[in-house]
């Protein structure tokens, strides 16, 4: 199981829009069989920040998420919100619960 966990910095009043862009992709990749977990979370001591959690069957299927024409577009409107590149590590899911 591949996993990775992203940070996302908006400018400043753009965490919102941000936020609904990252929704809108978890409602898209959730109809892949492969993606098992997309979360998108508000930073409580950051007003600008928005974290990413995801989990798919394997980092090819992850990758092949990307290459899907609506998600493109989506990660085009998000990237003018960004104040830097986002952060953030891949992982390698070894047990918990929900999994």
């Amino acid at each position: 199981m591949y996993a990775m966990t992203g940070k996302l910095t908006a400018q400043n009043g753009k965490r919102d829009e941000l936020a609904s862009i990252l929704i809108e992709a978890a409602k898209d990749v959730g109809k892949i069989p492969e993606c098992k977990l997309y979360i998108v979370c508000e930073d409580v001591s950051n007003e600008n920040i928005v974290w990413v959690f995801e989990s798919w069957d394997t980092k090819q299927a992850h990758d092949d998420s990307l290459q899907n024409e609506r998600t493109r577009a989506l990660i085009s409107q998000a990237r003018p919100l960004l104040v830097a590149a986002p952060d953030g590590a891949e992982l390698r899911v070894i047990g918990g619960h929900g999994i």
